[in-house]
């Protein structure tokens, strides 16, 4: 039943293949892990196919060590029309114990595809609920805006002899 998986939860091993040169997990494996949680929450949502459309507002804020067991939280924050843009926050601890530390957050959109043409396709509705659901329906939207804002920025830059 489509419309009725909201939050979607995933762990992963940080193992040794994961890590850079100074131990830490690499950035580039953790936006991996980010987009399989958000593309198994969106296909959970829609009920169909669904591609990466943006990720916003990514913050690296604490390392992943080789070991940690990473959790990464998706939770659907807003839909458009064929669109669904999920709150994701990526934590770590030792598996043997200890308490989660926040380790990444981002927004990452995703649009539902249908299986015959590969074309955007609507996605079920979803309405905030309360406060909570408001807020990060807010947040959502301006760390979206934000990346639009780039975007444009960017366009300009280009078109004024930039690379």
């Amino acid at each position: 039943m489509t419309g009725t998986q909201r939050e979607l939860t995933m762990r992963f091993l940080a193992e040794p293949v994961d890590v850079n040169y100074g131990g830490k997990v690499h950035g580039g494996v953790v936006m991996r892990w980010i987009d399989q949680a958000g593309y198994a929450a969106a296909v959970g949502w829609s009920g169909t196919y669904a591609v990466t459309a943006a990720v916003g507002g990514i913050r690296f804020i604490a390392p992943i060590r080789i070991g940690d067991m990473v959790t990464v939280h998706t939770r659907l924050a807003h839909t458009g029309t064929t669109s669904m843009h999920f709150t994701v926050e990526v934590s770590a601890r030792d598996p043997m114990g200890g308490e989660p530390r926040l380790c990444t957050h981002c927004v990452i959109v995703f649009v539902a595809l249908d299986g015959v043409e590969g074309q955007p396709t609507p996605v079920p509705a979803w309405t905030p609920v309360d406060d909570e659901d408001q807020r990060e329906a807010e947040y959502a939207r301006q760390v979206m805006e934000l990346g639009r804002g780039i975007e444009q920025a960017a366009k300009r830059y280009r078109g004024a002899g930039g690379p």
